[in-house]
């Protein structure tokens, strides 16, 4: 039994794991294939953007009725459900080659990342204990990485040299197997059968004697980080009440405490900059506007995810140990983020490739530190609402994201640069240095909601943390 409580836990999370991987290289796989899907689909670059765009735009649409769905269903039934969803939508990218119908693929596979991820964060305080959970978390979006890396050299050269149908059938295939290993190994918490087991009506001897790590905390570790009661959430009316009126004002209890409104704005200000760079911007910006080869610039973005996955692993340990400083690590790592970018733009004519590897280095940090938000909010939510407020935390970097990709293709096409051919340092500079004001805004709005964060933790005798 002690074998298994140790490695039930372990293998939970790796399946989950890998589903997240797979959801990444579904979001990201058009990173690397911006030219070549122009090109495919006959489109400029505001045409592009969308692609991305409306895909995002359902990602971040569905996570407040995912959440809801999250706390009712589990963490397993939406992980499967989203691979699904991101088989089906690669299955239909890999055969068409009308643009309505593409973007009905973007859609599908939106719907699905959306399911998966808030799943998996979802599943960890059921496995992990308190002190753990930011160690995985970090490992949990540092594994996620090396999706993005598979979708900039793998599927582009799986393109390149066997067919577009072919790279997208590969991604679904793989979604597959994914799928099925999670129906046989997924447990919402310990005690809880697989979807299979729910399927058949019987438990396995794994299931009935499975154990995690959760709840083997110091009192005074759960006096700091533990989440409150739900007796701190405003009380829901007696009375019967139509099943979306309950969602909502859940939801609007749920932002009114401080805490929950700050990972918001942690996760708004954070990943947006190297979602910009690694889904959509980053080929056509090293190789159009600075010039550099195709190999070059698949070299970069392969350093971008390795310096993201190496921030991550120094994060996780960093935010465990000193937890009453993680907001204003995020604060930092922002202000390093905006200014490599600013650094970059503002150089006089072409960016010298030290200056170009240093962006690539320090951008992607922002993805790590986006696992903060939800740190954030496991320490202000109670358990019961995890689903719905993890949903509403990561629509913010996504919203982000949603302003900023559309502005920059909008700034391009404004200086008559939309299409590949008319790619320039000079057009690329003003459209990028559109990120400044989210990351203003960002920057005023966490110190704003940490301050009022502070006030509502002293006022309920809880730790600042």
């Amino acid at each position: 039994m002690r074998e298994r409580r140790l490695v039930l836990p372990w293998a939970v999370w790796g399946v989950a794991l890998s589903a997240y991987i797979v959801a990444v290289i579904n979001r990201s796989s058009l990173a690397a294939l911006g030219p070549a899907t122009q090109e495919h689909f006959g489109i400029d670059a505001t045409t592009l953007s969308m692609f991305t765009v409306i895909q995002l735009i359902v990602y971040a649409a569905l996570q407040i009725p995912i959440g809801v769905l999250l706390d009712r269903f589990g963490s397993t039934m939406m992980i499967l459900a989203g691979g699904a969803l991101m088989l089906s939508g690669q299955v239909v990218m890999a055969t068409v080659h009308d643009v309505r119908l593409a973007i009905l693929a973007r859609v599908l596979v939106g719907a699905g990342d959306a399911c998966t991820f808030i799943s998996v964060m979802r599943l960890l305080p059921e496995w992990f204990s308190l002190r753990q959970l930011p160690i995985v978390s970090q490992l949990t979006g540092l594994a996620g990485q090396a999706g993005q890396l598979v979708s900039v050299i793998p599927l582009a050269l799986a393109v390149g040299a066997l067919g577009w149908a072919t790279g997208f059938f590969g991604i679904a295939a793989v979604g597959l197997l994914v799928v099925i290993l999670g129906a046989l190994v997924l447990r919402d918490r310990p005690g809880v059968g697989t979807a299979i087991e729910r399927l058949l009506g019987r438990d396995g001897r794994t299931t009935r004697e499975g154990r995690s790590f959760a709840g083997h905390e110091s009192t005074a570790v759960l006096a700091a980080v533990a989440p409150p009661s739900t007796g701190l959430i405003a009380t829901q009316p007696a009375e019967p009440t139509r099943h979306a009126d309950g969602s909502l004002r859940k939801l609007r209890s749920l932002v009114g405490i401080p805490g929950v409104r700050l990972a918001f704005w942690v996760h708004f200000t954070t990943p947006f900059a190297v979602n910009v760079l690694l889904l959509l911007w980053g080929t056509p910006f090293l190789t159009g506007g600075a010039g550099l080869s195709p190999a070059a610039s698949a070299g970069l973005l392969s350093i971008a995810v390795f310096a993201s996955m190496a921030a991550g692993a120094s994060l996780g340990p960093l935010t465990s140990r000193f937890v009453e400083r993680r907001v204003r690590m995020v604060e930092a790592i922002t202000v390093c983020v905006m200014l490599s970018w600013i650094v970059t733009l503002l150089w006089p004519g072409t960016p010298p490739f030290w200056a170009l590897l240093m962006l690539v280095i320090v951008v992607p940090v922002g993805g790590p530190a986006s696992m903060i938000a939800f740190e954030v909010v496991r320490s202000h939510t109670p358990r019961s609402y995890l689903g719905l407020a993890t949903g509403f935390t990561n629509m913010g970097g996504f919203i982000a994201t949603l302003i900023a990709m559309p502005l920059i293709g909008l700034a391009l096409d404004l200086q008559g640069a939309g299409e590949p051919e008319n790619y320039s340092m000079d057009a690329f500079r003003w459209a990028f240095l559109m990120q400044v004001p989210i990351w203003l805004l960002g920057l005023i709005m966490i110190a704003v909601e940490r301050r009022r964060t502070e006030r509502w933790m002293m006022r309920h005798g809880r730790t600042l943390r």
